[in-house]
């Protein structure tokens, strides 16, 4: 296990070894720019591979997955015409049941594209208040902004189910 998490990050520094900036704080030793699923695949440990849009699928049978946010667990949002890839983000706090906290990466564009954001506000905006539809802070203009995104629900990081024969 160790040894594979070692790997990981050996795979994770040369993949962005364009640059010399360091992220500090959560995912330190993660070189920016860097996309979102290195970033929450190294902060949550949950090791699956593909765009983030692929990530609900490809935890059916290997993590436990749910519509109610737990800290660590990462949140899926799917992919729409404007975000080809969708994105993942790591949930680190509750603030209620309809917003939660989250560290990501490369969620803003221009001179912040790559850039991971810590402690960003998600908030719930589906009828059903099943997390199929938030909206996203977005830093740079200091507010949500009018766009909802569709989303999977949550990857937990934790691995509970049967072991296939």
């Amino acid at each position: 296990m160790l040894r594979a998490a070692l790997a990981m990050l050996l795979v994770l520094a040369l993949a962005a070894c364009g640059t010399s900036r360091m992220a500090s704080g959560p995912g330190a030793g993660l070189a920016e720019p860097v996309s979102c699923v290195p970033y929450a695949r190294a902060r949550s440990g949950i090791q699956i591979q593909g765009d983030a849009w692929q990530w609900w699928d490809a935890a059916a049978g290997r993590y436990a997955r749910g519509h109610r946010p737990q800290p660590g667990s990462v949140l899926v949002i799917d992919r729409t015409r404007r975000m080809r890839e969708g994105h993942v983000a790591v949930v680190t706090r509750l603030v209620n049941s309809r917003e939660v906290l989250v560290d990501h990466a490369n969620w803003a564009s221009g001179t912040a594209k790559g850039r991971i954001a810590t402690d960003q506000r998600v908030v719930d905006v589906s009828a059903a208040g099943d997390w199929s539809l938030v909206r996203v802070w977005y830093p740079r203009v200091g507010d949500f902004g009018v766009t909802t995104y569709p989303a999977r629900g949550f990857v937990h990081p934790r691995t509970e189910m049967a072991a296939a024969p």
